[in-house]
């Protein structure tokens, strides 16, 4: 079983919450981040390596040094619609970044990749709930670099014999119990911190994009996973991969929560009311994305503890109420460069 792990992108929201899953359960894991997005103070003391994944030979160093049996990787820019202004960083960050990495793991003889992918790579597919076989026509650049670096590695795994494991999630949200993580992006984009801002008095109103969508409220829905549910399934597919695996998961709860549901359960969990305005639809937007989880219950015996969205906003809320300003109010850890 792998032990020792190299998390790129590893103080990013997920990625960090996937570090402290790893080392609370006996793995020495390292963090390894350009910081562009991810934070310091979300990685704790000595467990960062500020690199970036295009450098393949600090990657290979990085590798070496902790004589990592496995990466997690889940460096990437993840702004949807970003990416369909500047598609070029996108493909640049994200499709070669991965090259690099996976240049840098077969110099440094590392057979072992989990890849955090997303539910973006199935596109308008109006199949609910979703399962792995499902049709993937993404539809934004983003999404794409997703699937062409799914490819990839499956080409890898076939020539140089590398074995993986794809983890496509949902909707990731929440923050950690003890405080140490929350979503913090800048730009934010995420309906759930973005709601939250409201009644933190940082957004006089929310903007609803569509009230139109064949759904039961009109509004589109979404598959809402906490990021601690997140991180268990990561550790239990490394824990299962092998150089031999080529597998695939979803990550979901199978349950979704429209626009409309999320925005009540931040007014019943904040006690305050969140006014909104109603625009129009955002490109590219599907109906629905509901994950169905059962391949990740069947096989790798996954069992998510936060099963509705209320539990989830929950959580969220006592972070940014906490952290108003983010993860700048936290104070800095100690870092390997």
């Amino acid at each position: 079983m792998s032990k020792r792990i190299l998390v790129t992108g590893g103080a990013g929201y997920v990625g960090s919450a996937c570090l402290r899953h790893l080392l609370s359960n006996g793995f020495d894991a390292i963090a390894y981040d350009n910081l562009v997005q991810g934070h310091r103070e979300s990685v704790p003391n000595g467990r960062l390596i500020v690199g970036d994944i295009a450098d393949t030979h600090a990657l290979t160093m990085a590798l070496k040094k902790l004589n990592a049996d496995a990466v997690m990787h889940f460096a990437a820019a993840t702004c949807v619609g970003e990416s369909v202004d500047d598609p070029e960083y996108h493909y640049r960050n994200n499709i070669a970044g991965t090259l690099s990495l996976l240049n840098a793991m077969r110099s440094a003889g590392v057979k072992r990749m989990l890849f955090s992918s997303t539910c973006a790579t199935y596109g308008m597919n109006p199949k609910v709930p979703m399962a792995e076989d499902s049709a993937q026509d993404p539809c934004s650049p983003y999404a794409r670099t997703k699937l062409v670096v799914e490819w990839m590695i499956r080409d890898f795994a076939h020539a140089y014999g590398l074995g993986f494991t794809v983890l496509r999630y949902f909707n990731a949200a929440g923050a950690s119990p003890d405080g140490q993580c929350g979503e913090d992006h800048n730009p934010e984009n995420h309906l759930i911190p973005l709601t939250l801002q409201v009644p933190l008095g940082q957004r006089k109103k929310l903007m609803v994009f569509g009230n139109d969508y064949p759904t039961p409220d009109g509004t589109c829905i979404r598959d809402y996973v906490h990021v601690d549910d997140l991180a268990q399934a990561h550790r239990l597919a490394i824990e299962a991969t092998t150089p031999q695996t080529q597998e695939v998961f979803n990550i979901g709860t199978g349950t979704g929560s429209s626009v409309f549901e999320v925005i009540r359960a931040c007014e019943q969990v904040t006690g305050k009311p969140i006014p909104f305005d109603v625009v129009a639809r955002r490109p590219g937007d599907p109906p629905a994305l509901v994950a169905s989880p059962r391949k990740l219950i069947e096989r790798l015996h996954w069992k998510p503890h936060y099963t509705n969205i209320v539990q989830i906003v929950h959580s969220a809320w006592k972070w940014h109420e906490s952290h108003p300003q983010g993860h700048r109010t936290a104070a800095p850890a100690t870092v390997n460069v």
